[in-house]
């Protein structure tokens, strides 16, 4: 695919709901014991605010046909920058597995990485989220050969005290730090991610709030290792898409009653890089997110593409992908 050529919609065709509220189930597996925990995607009440071949990532060898899909492992990091800022962060990797093990079983704590260099992926939960409720997304990108972090951001997630949405403003500080902490893993002597983490192909998802924290991390004199973001359904932070060059997706629901699409489209206009807007027909908030739900499929296959294609060069998946819902400046179509 060329993110140079004019517009389409991917067509997901999506329920026209408000934001998600209903409960999942999310099994974490602890030395092979279920441990279940109750898990929705998170409905931030907020105001809401191209991809190219020619700007292609480094070009690398044709992967296989069939990308390797892993079984998942979990650990959490006790983080924290400065004492008022506490940064749990759920760490989803590639794992080793018996022949029996599946890819798609639920995460098992504490297992062996599996063997190979993995590109880390930094996701951000929206407003009274959780790293939980989000693992099955982030879980299937584990599963495609990505290390995923998933910080519970102090004064937003889920049971915070004291609850402040203000805070959203420090949280893409918070997110830099993870990215870094995380990164260190890699060459911290004795640790069991020690030279699994490829720090050096690094991108940024985020949800709602999460989208918006997403942004925020690409502001002037941010880490060219970061090279991709994806924002689902967020707007734009103070100072975003300044600095290093870094690719863009933007996917929102038309039919989002918490972050109108007109915030998501506005933020793709002030991208000066490489970039994709794809519109989401129907979906609310964040539907489209919840494992079972018409489009989730869609839209992990599509992140998953974006990912594979910007961090790994994968240019198969990079064909997969729609072309932006939205013309981009400069190219032809627009």
């Amino acid at each position: 695919m060329t993110f140079t050529v004019a517009a389409v919609a991917l067509v997901v065709t999506l329920p026209a709901t408000a934001c998600v509220s209903e409960r999942s189930r999310v099994a974490v597996h602890d030395a092979g014991v279920p441990l279940e925990r109750s898990s929705g995607t998170p409905a931030p009440e907020s105001p809401a605010p191209r991809l190219r071949p020619e700007a292609r990532p480094e070009a690398r060898p044709e992967p296989e046909a069939r990308p390797r899909r892993y079984a998942v492992g979990l650990r959490e990091l006790r983080l924290a920058r400065g004492p008022d800022r506490p940064l749990r962060t759920v760490l989803l990797y590639p794992r080793t597995a018996p022949p029996a093990a599946e890819a798609g079983d639920p995460p098992l704590r504490n297992t062996r990485p599996a063997r190979g260099r993995f590109p880390l992926v930094l996701f951000s939960h929206g407003l009274h989220g959780s790293p939980e409720r989000y693992t099955p997304v982030a879980a299937a990108w584990a599963s495609a050969g990505f290390v995923v972090a998933l910080p519970a951001y102090p004064h937003t997630s889920a049971g915070a005290r004291p609850y402040r949405r203000a805070d959203i403003v420090h949280q893409p500080a918070d997110a830099a730090y993870v990215i870094a902490q995380v990164r260190r893993l890699d060459t911290r002597r004795g640790d069991p991610l020690r030279g699994r983490i490829d720090g050096d192909r690094v991108a940024a998802v985020g949800h709602s709030a999460g989208g918006y924290t997403t942004t925020g991390l690409f502001t002037a004199g941010h880490d060219a290792r970061l090279r991709a973001g994806a924002v689902l359904a967020g707007w734009q932070a103070p100072g975003a898409f300044a600095g290093p060059s870094a690719t863009m997706l933007f996917l929102h629901g038309d039919a989002d009653p918490v972050v109108p699409i007109a915030r998501g489209r506005a933020a793709f206009g002030r991208v000066p890089w490489p970039k994709s807007f794809v519109r989401l027909p129907g979906a609310s908030h964040g539907h489209f997110l919840l494992p079972g739900k018409r489009g989730y499929p869609q839209v992990i296959a599509l992140v998953t593409d974006f990912l594979r294609w910007t961090l790994t060069g994968d240019q198969r998946a990079g064909r997969r992908l729609p072309p932006s819902d939205l013309p981009v400046p400069g190219t032809m179509g627009a």
